[in-house]
């Protein structure tokens, strides 16, 4: 249809000041996992990363090695990947020529087909006490980040290294955590500047696990509890973990870095353990998951820190039968090697009850009532730049393999490809994700570019986008179901340059 310098006359006119205005509704938070592999009984990578795609709501993986069968197991997935550096490589990549040579080698290569979001120099590179590997830490970081910024990569892959609560001197009460003398001001200062400029994460590996006894179990398992009074502030903490991420945030705020993300690296619970260890087993493990996962998302953040969440990442994906030290060390998964839960932790997404082969699918109304988020679609968040929308399309397309029409209708030739452009296909693609998974929130984060609407999409809508020089007018509509919605036609008058 040719542009035209008025609006079709078919549009009612009561729409023609209706815009839909999406606010920042989504919660920020994500679940990722650990996916260690110190073990002989695992399922082959390309699996497992499909399996975590179709099958679950987890989103993020960290791996503990540049192992490239692993990298490229995650291509066209869009899951976000987290690259660790072994602890040994760490004085090597000091050295410009080998940091370039290793982008080089492990990065480049699978980028952006695989969804590379941050490399992780070492890990608890501190309480190795390691003269040499503490020395040559931030050096390593600024040479890496110096050769992603050689291969344009600096924007678009981050830089860190995650720590043991060991580097804390002072924990208790949560008010007066302190970083240990000497690594203060000589190591952390400067790797939080680092991490400041480049605007990455701290990131951290609470235990409370590891931290409690049976007098403090329950205050482990965000269970009811007396909790503990810091003096200081007349805060009560009420778990564990909270206290513990204060701890790190006093630290940080004592060197003037209170402003900095912190993230969880790494934090679980054992289903299995040596007789003497306290709390150890299945139904804990599981209490401790599922309470972590609800908390770290709920928006309600910790004493200290208020009205955020938290990048999260649960440890591990599955038992390792390899690794050595005690029982527990090897009693970590969430999975099986046949990728059955170890546990119900309500990681898995809804399925259809008609057998083995069932697929991810949409809540289903329970007893004739309104379904789970009935009125609610997902949408891009204004200013989500182009790179991420297009990651976002990615993802959801492997995603949505065998499920409905998937994406197929933005494909050329379908119903919703034009406009031809990234962000009109992330609309479709985005909110046909909510729908199909069942319209969970998490299910709209898409990496904090997602927003949820109460606005019908449904209803022809007039979206105006006003600029310098263009007028676009764009109407929206939706198939019979009120779920997938597309770009039905566009009009607008515009000129270019004067």
């Amino acid at each position: 249809m040719a542009a035209s310098s008025s609006l079709p006359h078919h549009v009612p006119t009561a729409l023609t000041l209706l815009f839909i205005l999406v606010s920042a509704t989504t919660t920020n938070g994500s679940i990722g996992v650990n996916y260690g592999t110190v073990a002989d009984d695992l399922p082959p990578p390309g699996e497992v990363a499909r399996f975590l795609l179709q099958s679950t709501v987890i989103n993020r993986v960290r791996i503990f090695d540049p192992n490239p069968e692993l990298i490229q197991a995650f291509a066209h997935t869009g899951i976000q990947l987290t690259v660790t550096v072994p602890n040994d490589q760490i004085p090597r990549l000091a050295n410009l020529s080998f940091a370039q040579q290793w982008i080089k080698s492990y990065i480049q290569p699978y980028f952006p087909a695989t969804n590379l979001v941050r490399i992780l120099v070492g890990n608890e590179v501190l309480s190795t006490g390691n003269r040499l590997l503490i020395g040559t830490l931030v050096p390593a970081m600024q040479t890496l980040h110096a050769a992603l910024a050689g291969a344009s990569l600096d924007r678009r892959i981050q830089i860190s290294t995650p720590h043991s609560l060991g580097i804390l001197s002072a924990s208790t009460p949560p008010s007066a955590g302190k970083f240990h003398g000497g690594y203060d001001v000589h190591i952390l200062k400067p790797l939080l500047g680092f991490l400041r400029s480049t605007n990455s994460p701290f990131m951290i590996n609470p235990y409370p696990f590891f931290g409690c006894s049976e007098e403090t179990l329950d205050y482990a398992l965000f269970r009811p509890n007396l909790g503990f009074l810091d003096p200081n502030t007349r805060i009560r903490y009420t778990n564990m973990l909270d206290a513990q991420l204060d701890a790190v945030f006093s630290a940080m705020k004592s060197l003037g870095f209170g402003d900095l993300e912190i993230v969880i690296a790494e934090t679980g619970w054992p289903s299995k353990g040596e007789p003497s260890q306290i709390g150890a087993g299945q139904e804990n493990a599981a209490q401790y998951n599922r309470n972590l996962m609800r908390h770290v998302n709920s928006g309600d953040g910790t004493p200290l820190m208020p009205n955020r969440t938290f990048e999260t990442y649960i440890f591990s994906l599955f038992n390792e039968d390899l690794k050595p030290g005690p029982t527990c060390e090897r009693n970590f998964g969430l999975f099986g090697p046949d990728l059955t839960p170890a546990y119900d932790v309500g990681i898995l997404r809804p399925t259809r009850s008609s057998g083995p082969t069932a697929t991810p699918s949409p809540a289903e109304p329970d007893g004739g009532g309104e379904r789970k988020g009935a009125g609610k679609w997902c949408v891009a968040k204004e200013g989500a730049d182009v790179d991420s929308l297009q990651r976002n399309i990615d993802y959801v397309c492997g995603a949505l393999v065998g499920l409905g029409p998937g994406c197929g209708p933005i494909q050329e030739g379908g119903e919703c490809f034009f406009p031809d452009t990234v962000r009109a296909h992330a609309a479709y693609a985005m909110n046909a994700f909510y729908q199909a998974m069942g319209r969970n929130d998490y299910d709209c984060d898409f990496r904090r570019t997602g927003a949820i609407t109460a606005v019908d999409p449904s209803l022809l809508l007039l979206k105006l986008r006003f600029d310098s020089f263009c007028v676009y007018a764009f109407i929206f509509t939706c198939d019979d179901d009120g779920g997938r919605w597309c770009n039905f036609a566009g009009y607008g008058n515009c000129k270019y340059g004067h």
